[in-house]
């Protein structure tokens, strides 16, 4: 299965409780701060609630 980077580039100071949570589940930190996963549908769906915080690459 495919790998994807997420890099969070904003931060989550003005954020939703609900978006700080998913960038959390998502191993992500501080600002800059990169994971790879995998590309299954959950990951890809909790990418999409906070597109605006986030970069992907494949």
């Amino acid at each position: 299965m495919a790998k994807i980077n997420i890099t969070l580039k904003k931060s989550v100071i003005h954020a939703s409780k609900r978006q700080v949570a998913t960038v959390k589940a998502l191993g992500l930190g501080k600002v800059n701060s990169t994971v790879v996963h995998e590309d299954t549908p959950q990951i890809r769906g909790m990418v999409k609630k906070v597109s605006h915080l986030v970069n992907i690459e494949e």
